[in-house]
């Protein structure tokens, strides 16, 4: 139903193609939705979301298979009730998320957008000194890095930040043993680090984690990381507690709503580098997507449904 995201174009749909008749859509109006699944037992769906209303105008719907990891845009427990098999695709962008976490930290550090556009508008040549910068510069060897949530994503950040001499705090409903990380409460991770990169899946219990009172433990020489869902932050407690100081800055490949619409205080809020929600989308992790998508239909389809998460 919405195709482009994930193959816009540099993959090939045929592996799916071989698997039977198949209609490939880039993208997909909600009020085409019905229409489009119609009469079919299989549906591919990257952010159309499916709830039980719509569920049950396809009487035919058998599967709903969900380009991504997250799964929060099907109604998981109406699809069961239904008999409808759900199934999302597991760790194929970890890597290229954790390296996102790393380029916006990187960014955030050194400001090396702004300075190279500084240069490039000729400021370096009328230079009187050999040097210049315009923020500060931070050195991350030594930090403490702060993970909310240690999934394969929270833990391959921490593998990166450690790379950086970064010292790593966690935080998680499930400690378990990990090389070179300390276990703590999310008040003490918040106090204690230089960094806090959020990992966490959004549920009832993470919608608006991070917000005023939580934003007021961290430290005003704090950055804030942002690559799970939008609705883990308060974007107006984020955005007043970056104009006011009280942390130096954010780095979000999410937001709220996606799409962001033109009002969105993080748009305008200070120090705060927000990117199109593509730390999943490099070719490798495409590919790697496009794979398991096509594996799991086709152990669908032979009796043998795969990373089932309905």
């Amino acid at each position: 139903l919405d195709g482009y995201t994930m193959n816009p174009g540099d993959l090939s749909w045929k592996p799916l193609e071989a698997l039977g008749e198949c209609a490939i859509y880039d993208r997909t109006p909600p009020k085409e939705v019905l229409k489009r699944a119609a009469g079919t037992p299989i549906v591919l769906t990257n952010k159309v979301p499916f709830d039980a209303e719509r569920m049950a105008k396809l009487p035919d719907l058998q599967y709903i298979g969900v380009l991504a990891t997250g799964y929060n845009i099907i109604d998981t427990a109406a699809a069961r009730e239904r008999g409808i098999v759900v199934t999302n695709v597991p760790a194929y962008s970890t890597r290229s998320v954790a390296q996102l976490v790393m380029a916006l930290v990187l960014e955030l550090a050194h400001h090396v957008g702004h300075h190279a556009r500084t240069v490039r508008e000729g400021r370096w040549t009328a230079s009187k000194d050999f040097a210049y910068w315009d923020y500060p510069l931070v050195e991350l060897d030594g930090l403490v890095m702060g993970i909310v949530g240690f999934g394969r994503t929270g833990r391959a950040a921490a593998d990166l930040a450690r790379a950086f001499g970064m010292r790593v705090l966690v935080h998680t409903r499930t400690p378990t043993a990990g090389p070179g990380v300390e276990f703590v409460d999310l008040a003490t991770l918040l106090r204690r680090s230089d960094v806090v990169s959020l990992h966490c899946p959004l549920t009832p219990r993470t919608e608006g984690l991070v917000n005023a009172k939580r934003l007021a433990l961290m430290k005003p020489t704090a950055l804030l990381i942002n690559t799970s869902r939008g609705p883990v932050v308060n974007e107006r407690d984020l955005a007043e507690a970056l104009h006011t100081g009280r942390i130096a800055g954010a780095g979000l490949d999410v937001l709220s709503t996606e799409p962001p619409k033109a009002d969105n205080p993080l748009l305008a809020a200070k120090n705060c580098f927000i990117t199109p929600h593509f730390a999943w989308a490099t070719r490798a992790a495409r590919e790697r997507l496009m794979k398991t998508v096509v594996a799991n239909v086709r152990a669908f389809l032979a009796g043998r449904p795969q990373n089932v998460v309905s």
